[in-house]
C-alpha cells in the first residue's frame, strides 16, 4: 500500500457494525426522487409489475454494490482510490475522482436548492411569511454540509435518528392518502394512463441508485467482513427502495401526487410534511457531500484527515451555485457524469474479482494511467450513454440513442469484457505516464 492510499485506509479499530452502514444506505434510499420514480412507475405499470421491476432493479444494484463494497472492505479504501489498480493512479485521480467530485457536489447543490424552494413554499403556506428561496437553500445546504463534515460518524448518527422517523412519516402519509381517497377501490379499478415496458421499469429503478452502488466502497470500507458488506447492502437497499418506490406509486395512483410533503399538506398535516421533506433530503444529501468531498480530496492529493475541508469548500460552492440558480442549467451535464460512473464499476470488478481472483494480496495500484482500464472505462461509458438515453438531454447528440436493455448495466458489462481482453493483450504496456 503506497503512501497516498494509506491516507485513506480504514484500520481495524475504525470498523463499524453492519447495521450502521445499512442505516446510511436506508437514509440514502428515502428521498423525494425515489418517490418521484415510484410515481412514474405507478403511472405506467400495474402495481404487480412495479413490485417485480423494483425488486429486479435493486437486486442488480445489490450485486455490483456488494462486489465493490467487498473490495472496499478487503482493502479499507474508498472507490476513487481502489480504482487506481484498474485505471492507474493518475487515471483514478484525474478521471474518476473528477467525475465523482463534480457529480456528487453538483447534486448536493441541486438537492439543497430543491429543499430550499420547498421549505420556503411550505413555510409561506403555513404562516404567510415568505422567506426567499436562496436563503432557505443556503441555510439547509449549510446544515447538511456540517453533518457531512463529521465523516462517517456524522452520517451514522443522523440516519439512526432520522430513518425511523421517516419510516413512520411515510407510512402515515400512504395510509392518510389511502383513507381520504378510498384508496383500495381506486387501486382495484386502476388502469395505467400510459405504458412503461417491464425493462424500462427495471432501468428506471436501477437509475435511482446506480451511482450509490458504484461508490459503495466509500462506506463499506468500514465493514468488519465481507458478510457484513452483503448484509448492509441488501438490507439497506432492497426493502427501503421497494417501500419508497411503492409508496410513490401508490400515492401517485390514489392522489395524483407522489411528493410525501404535498400529500401530507393535502390531508391537513403540513408540519409533518415539512419534517419529512427536510429529513428525506438531509439523509440523502449528506452522502453526496461526503463522497464528493472524498473524491475532491483525492483529486487534490490530500489525505482523509483533510477531506472534511475539501467537503466544506466544495459543498459551499455547490450550495452557492444552487442558490443563484446556476445548477438548473448544469443538470443535464451532471446527469451525463452520473451515467459515466457505473462503467468504472465494470473495470474494477473485472480487475479485482476476475483477474485478481478476489484476493487482497493481488491488489496492486498501478502508477500513471492504465491503458487497458481507461479504454475499457471509455467504451463502457459510451455504451451506457447510448443505450440508456443519456444523450437525449443534449439536442445535438439526441440521435445517439439506441435503446437496449439497461444503460448502466450495459456499461458495466461492456467495460468488464473490454478490460479483460485488453489486460491480456497489453499486460506489459498498460502503464503510461508513470
Amino acid at each position: 500500500m503506497n503512501e497516498r492510499n494509506s491516507g485513506y485506509e480504514v484500520k481495524s479499530e475504525q470498523r463499524q457494525s453492519w447495521q450502521s452502514i445499512a442505516m446510511v444506505w436506508i437514509g440514502s434510499m428515502i428521498c423525494v426522487s425515489s418517490l418521484m420514480v415510484g410515481g412514474m412507475l405507478g403511472n405506467g405499470m400495474s402495481l404487480g409489475g412495479c413490485v417485480v421491476a423494483i425488486i429486479i432493479g435493486y437486486l442488480i444494484i445489490c450485486v455490483y454494490m456488494c462486489l465493490v463494497g467487498m473490495q472496499g472492505c478487503d482493502t479499507g479504501l474508498p472507490t476513487a482510490v481502489m480504482a487506481a489498480e484498474s485505471l492507474g493512479e493518475k487515471g483514478s485521480k484525474y478521471i474518476i475522482s473528477s467525475v465523482l467530485a463534480i457529480a456528487c457536489i453538483g447534486w448536493f447543490g441541486i438537492q439543497a436548492a430543491v429543499c430550499g424552494a420547498s421549505f420556503s413554499a411550505m413555510i409561506g403556506s403555513m404562516t404567510g411569511v415568505v422567506i426567499p428561496v436562496w436563503i432557505c437553500s443556503v441555510f439547509w445546504g449549510g446544515v447538511m454540509l456540517t453533518t457531512a463534515c463529521f465523516g462517517f460518524k456524522g452520517l451514522k448518527w443522523l440516519n439512526f435518528i432520522a430513518v425511523p422517523l421517516l419510516a413512520i412519516v411515510c407510512t402515515y402519509g400512504v395510509w392518510a392518502a389511502m383513507a381520504q381517497n378510498d384508496g383500495i377501490a381506486v387501486i382495484q379499478s386502476y388502469t395505467p394512463a400510459a405504458s412503461i415496458s417491464f425493462v424500462s421499469g427495471i432501468s428506471l429503478t436501477v437509475a435511482t441508485f446506480a451511482v450509490g452502488g458504484a461508490i459503495s466502497g466509500d462506506y463499506c470500507r468500514y465493514a468488519k467482513n465481507r458478510g457484513d458488506v452483503i448484509k448492509s447492502s441488501v438490507i439497506g437497499v432492497l426493502p427501503a427502495g421497494l417501500l419508497m418506490l411503492l409508496a410513490g406509486a401508490i400515492m401517485s395512483i390514489v392522489t395524483g401526487e407522489y411528493d410525501i410533503s404535498a400529500v401530507l399538506s393535502a390531508v391537513g398535516v403540513p408540519a409533518i410534511g415539512l419534517v419529512a421533506l427536510v429529513l428525506a433530503t438531509w439523509t440523502t444529501n449528506v452522502t453526496n457531500a461526503y463522497s464528493g468531498g472524498l473524491s475532491l480530496a483525492i483529486l487534490l492529493g490530500l489525505d482523509e484527515s483533510k477531506s472534511r475541508w475539501a467537503t466544506a469548500a466544495a459543498g459551499a460552492v455547490g450550495t452557492i451555485l444552487a442558490a443563484i440558480g446556476f445548477l438548473d442549467k448544469f443538470q443535464s451535464f451532471l446527469s451525463l457524469l452520473c451515467a459515466l460512473v457505473p462503467a468504472v464499476v465494470g473495470v474494477m470488478i473485472a480487475d479485482y474479482w476476475i483477474i485478481g481472483k478476489g484476493k487482497k494480496e493481488n491488489f496492486k495500484p498501478k502508477a500513471g494511467f492504465s491503458l487497458a482500464g481507461v479504454i475499457a472505462f471509455a467504451a463502457g461509458a459510451l455504451v451506457a450513454c447510448i443505450t440508456g438515453g443519456t444523450f437525449t438531454a443534449f439536442t445535438a447528440l439526441a440521435f445517439l440513442y439506441v435503446p437496449f436493455f439497461i444503460g448502466p448495466v450495459n456499461g458495466i458489462i461492456v467495460s468488464m469484457v473490454v478490460y479483460i481482453v485488453l489486460a491480456k493483450l497489453l499486460p506489459d504496456k498498460e502503464e503510461v505516464g508513470a
